[in-house]
């Protein structure tokens, strides 16, 4: 009886330790196993805390397990909460800007080098993946006009560009009657932050996969971005990027502001950033 009572213990100690590593291993087999951070921006008026349900969605799936906030001054200075272990799968990386009612993109730009290189200090990261939502695409790619040729940063490997704000914004800086061409992405009109941002079509890393994901309400736009709007960033890759891929979300959470909080835009992040 006494031994009948070891075995039975020996069994659903196996059984326990089975189905506690089984998702695990899942998740090792399912997902790339990488050290490289993930960071994710904000748009205008915004901060980390809208990149709060994508993160907790990519942790719960598995992903990640580590999650830090850059916070960055309005004068520029950059604090890391939180610590990333060494050696930790997939860290990622949600960027918050105090000042994000600023609309000086060359400034912004300069915010995202410092990020990237506090990050760089820190932990010695060699390559990056970058996620921006609205405004914050602005940020990113005036950081790339400025410095997506600087080999001593971080190369960027993987951009996904959510709602951007390439050629402006409804009711704001949007060019009137805006249309695209579908095969270049080349606008009917261009806004003088696209104008600057040209020169990207010769400097743009060759090296980064780009994933443009927009929301279309039913009428072309997000109830704040047109989707020409967003599609003009094909122009400013096109024939430099190592990849290129336009998604259209619809239906309710497609409304600009919902978008980083849309179950669809988690599922394909997670594809695009990290299957196998």
């Amino acid at each position: 009886m006494k031994h009948g009572l070891q075995i039975l213990l020996v069994l659903l100690t196996v059984v326990l330790i089975t189905a506690i590593t089984l998702p695990i291993h899942a998740a090792d087999h399912q997902y790339v196993q990488s050290t490289t951070p993930t960071l994710f921006f904000h748009g205008f008026n915004s901060g980390a805390h809208a990149e709060r349900y994508m993160v907790d969605g990519i942790k719960k799936a598995g992903v990640s397990k580590t999650a830090i906030t850059a916070n960055v001054a309005a004068d520029g200075k950059v604090t890391l909460v939180g610590h990333i272990p060494h050696g930790a799968v997939n860290p990622l990386v949600m960027v918050n800007f105090e000042n994000s009612r600023n609309t000086d993109y060359t400034m912004q730009g300069q915010w995202v080098k410092n990020v990237v290189l506090k990050l760089q200090q820190t932990y010695h990261f060699k390559k990056m993946n970058i996620e921006a939502h609205s405004m914050g695409n602005m940020a990113v790619m005036y950081y790339l006009l400025a410095n997506g040729q600087d080999k001593q940063l971080p190369q960027l490997e993987k951009q996904v560009a959510l709602a951007g704000t390439f050629d402006g914004a409804m009711g704001w800086n949007e060019p009137a009657n805006l249309t695209v061409n579908h095969r270049t992405g080349k606008p009917t009109a261009e806004n003088d932050a696209f104008k600057k941002l040209l020169p990207l079509r010769s400097t743009y890393p060759r090296q980064v996969r780009v994933l443009n994901i927009y929301g279309d309400l039913g009428n072309g736009n997000d109830s704040q971005v047109s989707n020409n709007s967003c599609r003009t960033l094909r122009y400013l890759v096109n024939g430099r990027s190592k990849s290129y891929r336009e998604v259209k979300v619809t239906g309710a959470n497609a409304k600009h502001e919902l978008l980083h909080h849309n179950p669809q835009v988690n599922r394909l992040l997670i594809q695009f950033f990290w299957a196998k």
